[in-house]
């Protein structure tokens, strides 16, 4: 059976400390004046002229580098137009030669077939 006298589950209180006491309150409020004075302190707020030509630098060579990137994507999709035309033609190209090989081997059996006939019926011995 539960014990009545215990703290309820915190799942943000460490276990087995309970409630913080003062000096753990007081660390905490040291913190978090400390992160506030750091926050809010004006060189860290305002960037120096340094800081500034370096991310007006580092800006322009993004935009440098995502012309290029452009520049380079419709080069790519011209390559790619230029060799589906290339890859048909030469499929054309392969296709024509196989039909003309095709058709010189059926003339060709064509006329073995009819030459042997026509020397068969020329000489009957």
């Amino acid at each position: 059976m539960a014990n009545n006298h215990e703290q309820p589950y915190d799942p943000y209180i460490p276990s087995g400390r309970g409630t913080p006491g003062p000096s753990a309150q007081h660390a905490d409020n040291d913190r978090t004046a400390a992160l506030q004075a750091v926050r809010t302190t004006p060189a860290q707020s305002i960037p120096s002229t340094k800081e500034r030509k370096r991310t007006e630098e580092r800006q322009g060579n993004v935009d440098h580098i995502n012309v290029k990137t452009d520049e380079l994507s419709r080069s790519a999709q011209q390559f790619q137009r230029g060799t589906n035309k290339v890859r048909k033609r030469l499929w054309w190209k392969n296709a024509r030669t196989l039909g003309w090989i095709f058709l010189g081997v059926a003339i060709g059996i064509v006329i073995l077939a009819l030459g042997s006939r026509t020397q068969i019926v020329r000489n009957p011995f």
